[in-house]
């Protein structure tokens, strides 16, 4: 479990950036957020949890929820 805070988040793209603790920059997609946050928007400045998921494209925050 990672935590990092939301750079940003379009809703209407449904996609944005988390910072990590790490300092690391990851992309999430709405795909990734839990269920009750599919219905909510993700603000700047929000702590949250995340998994990485890592691939070809590079690392991306899954299963994304408030902390």
């Amino acid at each position: 479990m990672t935590r990092g805070v939301v750079e940003g988040y379009d809703r209407k793209k449904g996609f944005g950036f988390i910072v990590g603790d790490d300092g690391e920059d990851y992309f999430v997609h709405a795909i990734g957020l839990r269920e009750y946050l599919k219905k909510k928007v993700l603000r700047s400045g929000q702590k949250v949890l995340f998994d990485i998921d890592r691939d070809l494209k590079g690392d991306r925050a899954v299963n994304v929820r408030l902390d």
